[in-house]
């Protein structure tokens, strides 16, 4: 069974803001293969969602609603609902991902 794959709209501006800040630092060329590495990763959830670890973070507060496949240094944070994924986050691993993932996830 295929699953449809959608980005929030705060992993939508994760992308956007990581293309923006690699093409500034690096240069354009290196942000868009890192955009496409990316778009691969998080498509390749259609056919395996389940395959991705529990985030560590969530893990250890007993949260197993959540999963993350890597391309790394990013992390890429999704949840499964019925025959959809979710992405939830895109962000640099090397980041505070406790601050980070409370603030996404549990926002009130």
């Amino acid at each position: 069974m295929r699953f449809e794959v959608f980005l929030t709209d705060d992993a939508s501006r994760d992308l956007e803001a990581l293309y923006d800040y690699i093409a500034s630092h690096d240069a354009p060329e290196k942000a868009e293969y890192v955009l496409d590495e990316i778009e691969k990763a998080f498509s390749s959830l259609a056919e395996h969602p389940d395959r991705g670890a529990y985030p560590k973070e969530l893990l250890a507060i007993g949260l197993r609603d959540f999963r993350e496949i890597f391309f790394k240094p990013y992390r890429l944070i999704y949840r499964v609902i019925s025959e959809r994924v979710y992405v939830m986050v895109i962000a640099d691993g090397r980041r505070d991902m406790q601050t980070l993932l409370q603030r996404r996830l549990f926002q009130a």
